[in-house]
């Protein structure tokens, strides 16, 4: 069995299962359940207007199902107000009593095409990551001194990367279609230099299945294992542990994410690796 013990200062493995409600509610409240039976420690919903249920309401309902964590995967910043992303993330740490973590970021590649079709201003970039920040800011303003809901932020480039540096608590980075390891790796540790935060890893694709919404659907598997690229795993559930462990050796990686039609099959490599 896979030694599961942190070496040295190195973080306890966490799992997360991005689970949007895209069947009937009884199988949907199943797989729910499932997941908290299996080891995983999160909830995460996507925030994708009019194709499911809006984030908040949902995993209000899966926190209450179980006594998973519940969080956002993530929160686009330029869909709503700052003010109302943080009242709603406010009150589902407030309402699932401290299980939520609100993730947040920019927005998926493509998401302008949304913003235009929903009538909302574009913004540039940078104005999505000033919306960020002012996200957070709002947050800790309700928070106040004795609430402290966890932050996750999906990153990129050198602005929010310093954004991240400063608030938040979970920090995971963008990749790109067929990204080879490497560039990864570099980003993960010059980040981890500047500051210590959980480091979290979103993993589409297992074997060559590509999970639905988490990558685009024309994703090519053999391209990503030929890259090395840290957007998939092996399927054989021994290799993946062996893997995952690496990567928390080698990278930093904790915390990671896979979609929901995957969680029973590796329920087997979250057990081993959480001792649950």
């Amino acid at each position: 069995m896979t030694d599961t013990t942190p070496a040295g200062g190195a973080r306890p493995f966490r799992f997360g299962v991005v689970a949007p409600l895209r069947t009937d509610l009884p199988t949907w409240r199943d797989r729910v359940r499932r997941v908290a039976d299996s080891g995983y420690s999160t909830l995460l919903m996507p925030d994708v207007p009019q194709w499911q249920p809006a984030p908040g309401p949902t995993l209000a309902v899966a926190a209450a199902l179980t006594d998973l964590r519940v969080g956002t995967w993530m929160y686009a910043s330029p869909l709503r107000a700052a003010w109302s992303t943080a009242w709603e993330a406010h009150s589902l740490s407030v309402l699932t009593e401290g299980r939520f973590e609100m993730g947040i970021g920019t927005g998926r590649p493509g998401i302008e095409d949304e913003l235009r079709d929903l009538g909302l201003p574009v913004g540039g970039p940078s104005e999505r990551l000033t919306r960020v920040h002012q996200t957070v800011t709002a947050l800790r303003d309700l928070d106040g001194p004795d609430l402290h809901t966890p932050v996750v932020m999906a990153i990129r480039g050198p602005k929010a990367q310093a954004l991240a540096a400063e608030v938040a608590d979970t920090v995971t980075f963008a990749m790109m279609p067929g990204e080879p390891r490497a560039e990864l790796v570099q980003l993960a540790r010059d980040f981890l230099a500047r500051r210590d935060v959980e480091l979290a890893l979103h993993v589409p694709v297992i074997g060559d299945t590509v999970a639905p919404f988490m990558a685009p659907t024309d994703t090519d598997p053999g391209a990503l294992r030929a890259a090395d690229s840290l957007a998939i795993l092996p399927r054989d559930p021994a290799a993946a542990a062996e893997e995952i462990q690496r990567r928390r050796e080698e990278i930093g990686c904790s915390y990671f994410v896979f979609g929901a039609d995957f969680a029973d099959a590796l329920a087997p490599v979250v057990a081993e690796l959480t001792g649950h």
